[in-house]
């Protein structure tokens, strides 16, 4: 067992204090037992837990003194740090705000994106330039006809291109940017003049008239509100002008690129378009082909000089029409001397919509057509009827029915729209003003088409016009004919034809179901149930839509030959059910229907009738060599629709009295 030894020493730090008190007493009594040697294992445990005892206690003093002056250093922290930040904010209040960005620090940080992301930046400058060259070269060679928008169309070089690059080369560079933002806008507009085209060929078989055919947008407005609804026909017009608007500025954007490409290395542009230049000069001598298409191209100097051939020829035919419309074969012919071989008849003139030949003898169209035809021509034949048949060449096509109803009625070549103005407003003789003229007829309009104020009444000689309002009918409309071919013939019926009267009735009507899109169309029910056209509705509920025909060239076919069937039939019956002794019938189509449904090379011809239960109506017209029957022959002859009316006046015993302007 160790033996303790005890020693004594003075404290090393203020920490190591001699002990005082009952400790003292009991250390000096523990080192007496233990020096005596008395106790010796008493004094051992003794000292070993006092001793444990002793170090607890200093370690418990030592945390404690540590805790109390980290209290208060932090609590001295926290009182300079607040005394800090109510420094700092009274010093804020004083001090100047930071001037704001400028335009043009704010731009230079915008562009400096360039050189924090070079890969992204780098794709987008070859985006942007490759669709820079595509909108402005595609703008040069895009062609005005659908069935000419191929690939080898635009694999050509265009001169164009050149000589715009010539001429960017050579200015300084704000007239540069100028003439850049001019070009685009008007490539932009060529891009528009060109689409109309499209559209025009495609509808009305012909180009877009820079002069004459602005009012027809309305009228397609007007059709799409009829045929799909206001909203949708509102929509399309904001989108079209949008449309317009974004391409032109697109098409600035792209030329203002395209020329500060040039100007960035003008040596390299310079000889790059001298080699175009070479290039293109070489391919034009030569004619060299590629895909069967010109490799040199210069489509948009040939398109500004048919169009300035255009507007030339337009205005020069505003003055050469308006001086033959004033020259008249019938113009001074006495009333008595007017038609006199129809007196006494119930002469009648109707035009169906769209009925063309190519309701007869296109392949898609023709058999369900040609069976209705045969089917009518059996049953007037049985009824008593007979009739010759005939082709007219129409005005228009695939539109603008109102040029072939002028047309016909006036004798004169009515194909624009400022001829039809013309004609309108001069004292012309209409073929239905005839009969007005010679005080022998009551002469009366069914226009279900017309929905507002129709002037072109006092040209037409008609004493009193049923328009779509004033027929009492309560039904649906089918897309955009007010009602069906039936009931307006009813409703005549009703209104003029069975009513007893003093003198016979001559009568033009517009039949309109066979009006394009062709969907819903209407099915023949029964005369007596026509009632005020309610019976329809279901019909009409029952039908296709017109969104789900107008853009399919194969079910707008199908459509298009049901809805000449459905017209045909209801005509012929009506005649067939009112027809008298003394009722003439004279139909006709006005025009072809459109070229999606009647191809892109078709003619223009429309089927014409003269149908009557008289034999001497028909021997009238037996130098014309129709065909007998409601079909005319493929071979059968083949009049300008202008030709119609002094024909018809000389065979019915008119005497030509000319009038010259």
């Amino acid at each position: 067992m160790p033996v303790f030894t005890r020693s004594r020493h003075l404290p090393d730090s203020p920490d190591e204090t001699p002990a005082t008190g009952e400790d003292a007493v009991e250390a000096e009594e523990a080192v007496e037992a233990t020096e005596t040697g008395e106790g010796t294992e008493a004094v051992e445990a003794t000292e070993s837990d006092e001793a444990a005892e002793k170090k607890a206690q200093a370690e418990e003093a030592e945390e404690a003194e540590e805790a109390k002056a980290e209290g208060a250093d932090e609590a001295q922290e926290a009182k300079a740090k607040k005394a800090d930040e109510a420094q700092g904010a009274e010093g804020a209040k004083d001090a100047p705000r930071p001037a704001p960005r400028s335009f043009g620090a704010r731009l230079t940080h915008w562009r400096a994106w360039r050189s924090r992301y070079p890969v992204a930046a780098r794709v987008l400058w070859w985006t942007a330039t490759v669709v820079s060259v595509v909108l402005v070269l595609g703008a040069m060679l895009l062609p005005n006809r659908l069935f000419a928008l191929e690939l080898r169309q635009f694999a050509r070089l265009p001169g164009e291109a050149i000589i715009a690059a010539v001429v960017l080369l050579a200015l300084p560079r704000r007239p540069r940017v100028v003439v850049a933002v001019l070009t685009g806008v008007f490539l932009g507009l060529l891009t528009v003049l060109n689409m109309l085209d499209m559209g025009f060929v495609e509808y009305l078989g012909r180009d877009f008239n820079l002069v004459l055919d602005w009012g027809l947008l309305d009228d397609a407005q007007s059709y799409v509100a009829d045929s799909m609804g206001r909203t949708t026909a509102l929509a399309a017009t904001v989108g079209v002008f949008l449309l317009v608007a974004l391409l032109c500025t697109v098409m600035a954007l792209a030329m203002v690129r395209l020329a500060g490409l040039l100007a960035r290395n003008t040596q390299l542009a310079t000889r790059g378009t001298l080699i175009s230049g070479t290039v293109w000069i070489t391919c034009s001598v030569l004619g060299l082909q590629y895909a069967g298409q010109p490799v040199a191209s210069d489509r948009v100097v040939h398109t500004l000089g048919s169009e300035t051939r255009r507007v030339q020829d337009t205005l020069r035919d505003e003055a050469a029409f308006a001086k033959e419309a004033r020259t008249d074969a019938f113009g001074n012919t006495p009333p008595a001397q007017l038609v006199p071989d129809l007196r006494g008849k119930d002469v009648i003139f109707a035009f169906i919509e769209s009925y063309g030949r190519s309701a007869v003898e296109d392949p898609g169209i023709a058999p369900g057509v040609d069976k209705t035809l045969d089917v009518s021509t059996q049953a007037l034949t049985k009824a008593g009827f007979q009739a010759r048949s005939g082709w007219l060449t129409s005005a228009t096509f695939g539109g603008s029915s109102w040029l072939g109803h002028s047309t016909t009625l006036s004798g004169l070549w009515v194909d624009t729209q400022q001829r039809y103005r013309t004609v309108m407003a001069s004292d012309h003789l209409s073929l239905t003003k005839a009969f007005q003229k010679t005080g022998a007829w009551d002469t009366v309009g069914v226009m279900p088409g017309v929905q507002k104020g129709w002037p072109e009444q006092k040209f037409y000689g008609l004493d009193k016009v049923y328009n779509a309002f004033k027929m009492g009918y309560q039904g649906p409309k089918f897309s955009w004919s007010t009602m069906p071919d039936q009931y307006a013939l009813e409703a005549f019926q009703r209104l003029e034809h069975g009513k007893q009267r003093d003198k016979p009735l001559m009568t033009e009507i517009i039949l309109t179901s066979s009006h394009q899109p062709w969907a819903p169309i209407p099915k023949m029910v029964g005369w007596d149930q026509l009632g005020d056209g309610s019976v329809f509705d279901g019909i009409q509920k029952a039908g296709k839509k017109a969104s789900d025909v107008i853009n399919d060239s194969d079910k707008s076919k199908e459509e298009y030959g049901k809805s000449i069937q459905y017209s045909v039939t209801a005509l012929t019956q009506w005649l067939e059910r009112y027809g008298t002794e003394d009722t003439v019938l004279v139909f006709l189509g006005d025009h072809q229907p459109i070229a999606r449904v009647s191809g892109d090379n078709a003619s223009r011809d429309v089927p014409v009738s003269i149908v009557a239960k008289d034999p001497k109506v028909l021997d009238k017209i037996a130098d014309w060599n129709w065909t007998e029957g409601l079909k005319p022959a493929h071979d059968a002859p083949v009049w300008k629709m202008s030709s119609f009316r002094d024909r018809f006046l000389k065979a019915y015993g008119s005497t030509p009295h000319p009038s010259k302007g």
